[in-house]
């Protein structure tokens, strides 16, 4: 029957392996990817809350179809809203005509 020493010094030369290493490296890099996406997404839903008057799901909504109908990852249409909040620069023709476009059909008629 195997100790609990044998069990633990298993586990570690697993974790020690230069595969499982490579594959934990690649999680964090991809989880640490997601979480900046994650607070640009959220950055650019409260840009389009403030200027649309809108709910934040109105506003990811907006956001989602933007990104949907001009084939722009949805990370890339959130940095450019919110670059664009900031007064650093226009949004790109096609990103700002669809969002536009969604922002006036909330407007009150």
């Amino acid at each position: 029957m195997d100790s609990h020493a044998d069990k633990l010094s298993g586990a570690v030369q697993e974790l020690e392996s230069p595969d499982r290493i490579r594959e934990l490296e690649t999680q964090v890099s991809q989880l640490q990817q997601a979480v900046t996406s994650h607070a640009v997404i959220d950055q650019a839903i409260g840009v389009i809350v403030a200027v649309g008057r809108m709910t934040p799901d109105e506003a990811w909504d907006a956001l989602r179809e933007t990104s949907m109908c001009t084939n722009v990852k949805l990370r890339h249409v959130a940095e450019l809203v919110v670059a664009w909040g900031q007064g650093g620069r226009d949004l790109a023709a096609e990103v700002r005509d669809v969002l536009s476009r969604r922002l006036k059909s909330r407007e009150p008629q």
